[in-house]
């Protein structure tokens, strides 16, 4: 099969579309021919070991640090979600796919999931696996801890695959699994519901453009912060009001304004955003695209009763949920544009340039 291997951390001489040999699935999992592969920033930040403690920079920062000619980069030992990245590795995160074949059923608990009914089905897979179950922290991410969905192929286990009944297209279901995941997981980490107050950064993103989405459809009002150009596109999702990413914060809401922040920027933005929290406030967070170093003044964490929430591990209800509401028609794609796999390097430029709404996606060749 075709597909791109990440070689190792650095620049995007390290992405390699070559032919590689189509996996096998063990007991326990299924085959499944990839229909579509969304864009997240996590390959990005995985190829760059920007997990790493030792990187202080934003995402496109660390990405123009290297330079594609060299090699100029050592493989980073907490560099991934997990330590250090298995390369050589096949990213992507979001799939889009169908199950094509079926290893044997295994023996108890999620090894029994591969079932007959699961073969030509329309899937999306669930990337973060609670491996021990969901009351233990343990998790593996399918394109981080192994091999995932760009290529024209992808192994998973059985129990990650869920079937879904609707009329989007191959593409539109594949901007969901990550962006979304993240977006319910957060939303539900803070217990987000009918009336509260809820401040969005980065919200013209593929995550929070999903938490714009799903927090409407709990009921809160939504302020989202994105540049001026992207606000009749974040309107049109439900936002009842709508700043620009240079706005003061505290100027333009006022003190203790807001009830929940769901903040994926952070950066030099930090401090403004725990500003406008109301006291006993939720402050909840998966991502830090302007930097993950912030100022901390603890008097507003303190005084203000504020509440922070790291958000990685999706939460058992998440995933089916997900599901539930594509199924009913309560949440829309944002699918901003696709590219052909092969063209990964000029889609991940396209998505460092953040000049689009939603979410980016990578088409495989068709099969021969």
């Amino acid at each position: 099969m075709m597909a791109v291997v990440t070689t190792g951390n650095g620049g995007y001489d390290k992405l390699s579309y070559q032919q590689v040999p189509t996996p096998t699935p063990g007991p326990g999992e299924v085959l499944l021919r990839v229909l579509a592969a969304g864009v997240n920033n996590t390959e990005i930040n995985t190829r760059l070991g920007w997990y790493s403690a030792s990187v202080k920079s934003d995402t496109r920062a660390s990405a123009d640090a290297f330079d594609d000619s060299a090699e100029n980069a050592a493989d980073a030992e907490d560099g991934g979600w997990n330590g250090a990245t298995p390369f050589p590795l096949i990213q992507g995160t979001d799939c889009c796919g169908e199950v094509v074949a079926l290893g044997a059923p295994g023996e108890e608990g999620a090894n029994a999931s591969v079932t007959a009914d699961l073969l030509g089905k329309r899937v999306l897979v669930r990337a973060c696996m609670r491996t021990r179950g969901f009351d233990h922290w343990d998790s593996v991410w399918m394109a981080s801890d192994f091999d995932g969905a760009f290529a024209q192929f992808v192994k998973v286990p059985a129990s990650e695959v869920f079937p879904v009944d609707c009329d989007w297209s191959d593409e539109e279901l594949a901007t969901i699994p990550c962006a979304y995941g993240t977006a319910e997981n957060m939303l539900h980490r803070a217990g987000v519901s009918a009336g509260d107050r809820v401040l969005v950064t980065g919200a013209s993103g593929g995550v929070g453009s999903a938490v714009v989405q799903l927090a409407k459809r709990r009921g809160a009002h939504v302020t989202a912060v994105a540049g001026s150009a992207k606000h009749e596109a974040i309107r049109a999702l439900g936002a009842d009001r709508l700043l620009d990413r240079d706005d003061d914060l505290l100027a333009s809401l006022g003190e203790s304004s807001i009830d929940v922040a769901v903040d994926n920027v952070a950066g030099k933005g930090f401090g403004g955003v725990l500003e406008v929290l109301d006291r006993g406030g939720r402050y909840v967070s998966s991502g830090a695209i302007a930097g993950p170093v912030v100022e901390l003044d603890m008097r507003k964490l303190y005084l203000k009763d504020v509440r922070l929430i790291g958000s990685t591990a999706w939460d058992e209800p998440i995933f089916p949920d997900l599901i539930g509401y594509i199924e009913r028609g309560e949440i829309r794609p944002l699918l901003a544009r696709t590219f052909p796999l092969a063209q990964i390097v000029e889609a991940q430029q396209a998505f460092l340039e953040k000049q689009h709404v939603g979410n980016f996606v990578l088409l495989p060749p068709p099969l021969d």
